[in-house]
């Protein structure tokens, strides 16, 4: 795992999500699930490509079970895209990678639109 990508728990929510200055992609996952490590990578390669404009943070649904209800994750792996504290898209299950690059390039053209 890069260093771009956050382990986000009830304690580090507000922090890293609440108040996050870039729109955050939150990868909900369990270390059990085959197509979560499948997906991993990618989000790794993402997140150093895109650092500094998308932040991406990862909640163990096991751990954090609460955080994953208000959210209502119904199945994993689920990516939401959440930016000045709204969700503005949400992806679930593994797609591949260019669902994913285009999700990221969104939030990232977004976000330079809106510092401007």
């Amino acid at each position: 795992m890069t260093d771009q990508v956050v382990h986000v728990t009830r304690e580090t929510y507000d922090s890293e999500i609440t108040r996050s200055d870039v729109p955050v992609v939150v990868d909900f996952w369990a270390p059990w699930c085959g197509p979560c490590r499948a997906i991993a990578p990618i989000l790794d390669a993402l997140a150093g490509q895109y650092a500094g404009k998308v932040k991406v943070a990862k909640i163990n649904v096991d751990e954090e079970p609460e955080i994953a209800g208000a959210f209502q994750v119904q199945g994993i792996p689920t990516l939401v895209a959440v930016r000045d504290q709204q969700v503005v898209k949400q992806l679930v299950g593994f797609g591949g990678r260019e669902p994913l690059e285009q999700l990221f390039s969104n939030l990232a053209e977004t976000h330079v639109a809106e510092a401007k």
